[in-house]
């Protein structure tokens, strides 16, 4: 299982957010770049980031923090934030990018899913954000009415061959992944599943693990301590 520690970035800056709400940005670290070496040196050899201002406003202000992670910390950077088109994709793949993450265009724009599938592969994701089981779109405050389990098969269909699967109430709580539906998500499609959200402690590592999720986002708990990222790399198992 793939350990991607992560890093939010708004204007700039290295910041957590709790269940997606803007209202609780708070900055969490000083410099994304050496950041990113803290997590090399645990032996994390992949970093999930989100342009926050991407997300939010469809423009992207933190490409050159992006492009300097790539360049300098040797990790495999995952980008997901305001990803809506094929030219979205190039200019993010410049930067140096090794996966980028479509979120609400999945919904709205299945053929560019689809395009996006059939040119890049692997080095595309498909977020799924979910509220009680519901698709939620527009920075999470619009409900698709879409049912996550329909939606993931949707996806798979188009050629997606990477889910990132978050639910929205665990996000930021420290609360632990959602692990009934992270199960019935690995029943219901072959895609490889990144679970994000929820993660507080070692012991949900593991959990994940033996639950056959192929990665596993850590964010809030690196940042308060609860986790101890070398720990969790190690029982992960091979990062490749």
């Amino acid at each position: 299982m793939i350990i991607y520690p992560a890093i939010d970035l708004k204007d700039g800056k290295c910041v957590r957010l709790l269940r997606g709400d803007f209202a609780t940005v708070h900055q969490v670290a000083d410099d994304p770049v050496e950041t990113a070496r803290v997590f090399v040196d645990a032996g994390a050899r992949y970093i999930h980031m989100v342009d926050l201002d991407g997300a939010k406003d469809g423009v992207r202000k933190n490409g050159d923090i992006v492009r300097a992670v790539c360049d300098q910390s040797g990790l495999k950077v995952e980008l997901g934030g305001g990803i809506r088109s094929m030219l979205d994709l190039e200019a993010v793949f410049e930067l140096g990018v090794y996966r980028a993450v479509i979120g609400s265009a999945a919904v709205s724009d299945p053929e560019f899913v689809k395009a996006a599938a059939e040119k890049y592969a692997d080095r595309i994701a498909v977020g799924i954000d979910t509220l009680d089981g519901k698709v939620m779109t527009a920075g999470w405050i619009e409900d698709s009415g879409l049912d996550y389990l329909e939606f993931a098969k949707q996806m798979e269909a188009l050629g997606v061959q990477n889910l990132i699967f978050t639910d929205i109430a665990t996000d930021g709580a420290l609360t632990g992944p959602s692990m009934e539906r992270l199960t019935a998500l690995r029943d219901a499609v072959s895609c490889r599943i990144t679970a994000s959200g929820g993660v507080s402690c070692n012991q949900d590592i593991r959990d994940l693990r033996d639950a056959r999720m192929d990665g596993a986002i850590i964010g809030k708990a690196f940042y308060a301590g609860t986790i101890d990222l070398k720990q969790a790399v190690e029982e992960a198992g091979e990062q490749c």
